[in-house]
């Protein structure tokens, strides 16, 4: 596959507006943030409108992916207009754009990655680096391929931060939209078992496969094509490549009902999935919600609430929400 890179050096105000522009177009809404070197240098952007030098909190550079399909062109020209209106308000350099091949994406991606340290005992450390772990800590070895979560976005954060207090030895647990495997893998980490992660995102399932094997829990982890509920009919809500021959979570190896369920996806389709959420959760069960941007939290609680769930416990990370619910 090929992809586009699209880049655009802003300055620190407006780089959370850029990022929520190049998330909702990027592939599986993800966005790097690079920081450029210091005030004494300058991007090589015509585009930018005023010398870095008098402003010491300026640049950094985002950058989001686009498979190269029939779809590319359309959404490139969206992006351009988007940060046009931006431009307005705040200095936006110019969009820059370069194809890539699939194996120069995924090189091109390392850079961005550091061993990061969420929550108390959670360490994600890339597959090309070196970790010494200490004794408590939940080590999760990723290699993000084409599909995010590699913990990066304050919504994976946060769910990091929830199955730490949450996951159980020996619970069943659904990863929905699985992504990377990153939630699935930390779950079975801490001992939860078995765990489903499904994903309708071919390029997803086998991301997941492979670091679910590369962190030696495929006998607990069972990664597949598939969806829940409503979510077979709504198609990838992120972009990519659709899987086919979807599966529901009882047609899998790791039927229903689930004492954990994390669904880390966005607000629309959590609002559309709450009823059949609640439906495969157990008596007693512990739903984690999250992809919430603030503004949308009241529509997925009302849903949730709706569906007989109630709320435990909400987390936040700058716009982003994390819910807790238990049946009522």
């Amino acid at each position: 596959m090929t992809w586009l890179e699209v880049s655009v050096a802003v300055d620190q105000e407006a780089a959370e507006s850029v990022a929520e522009v190049l998330a909702h177009y990027g592939y599986n809404g993800g966005v790097t943030i690079e920081a450029l070197p210091g005030s004494d240098a300058r991007p090589d952007d015509p585009g930018i409108p005023y010398p870095l030098e008098s402003d010491p909190t300026y640049p950094v550079t985002l950058r989001t992916y686009l498979p190269l399909d029939e779809r590319t062109e359309e959404q490139r020209q969206q992006i351009e207009q988007a940060l046009w209106y931006l431009g307005r308000l705040r200095p936006i350099g110019t969009v820059q754009v370069r194809e890539l091949a699939e194996e120069d994406w995924a090189n091109n991606w390392k850079q961005f990655y550091s061993v990061q340290s969420i929550g108390q005992h959670t360490i994600i450390v890339p597959s090309w680096l070196d970790y010494t772990a200490q004794p408590d800590d939940v080590v999760l070895h990723l290699d993000p391929g084409m599909a995010f979560g590699t913990g990066l976005h304050p919504t994976t954060r946060l769910c990091l931060v929830l199955l730490e207090q949450y996951a159980r030895p020996s619970a069943r647990v659904l990863d929905l939209g699985t992504g990377s495997g990153i939630l699935a893998i930390a779950a079975a980490k801490q001992g939860a078992a078995p765990v489903l992660a499904l994903d309708n995102d071919t390029v997803a399932v086998r991301a997941a496969w492979e670091n679910v094997e590369r962190n030696r829990v495929q006998d607990v982890v069972t990664v597949a094509a598939g969806s829940l509920g409503v979510g077979l009919q709504i198609g990838i809500w992120q972009g990519g490549q659709p899987a086919i021959n979807l599966q529901q979570p009882n047609q899998t190896a790791v039927q229903p009902p689930y004492d954990l369920i994390v669904a880390n996806i966005i607000a629309d389709v959590l609002v559309l999935l709450a009823h059949d959420l609640a439906a495969v959760l157990a008596p007693g069960g512990t739903l984690i919600t999250s992809g919430i941007i603030a503004s949308r939290a009241a529509d997925v609680l009302g849903a949730l609430e709706a569906a007989g769930l109630r709320l435990h416990e909400q987390q936040s990370e700058g716009d982003w929400v994390a819910l807790v619910h238990h049946w009522t």
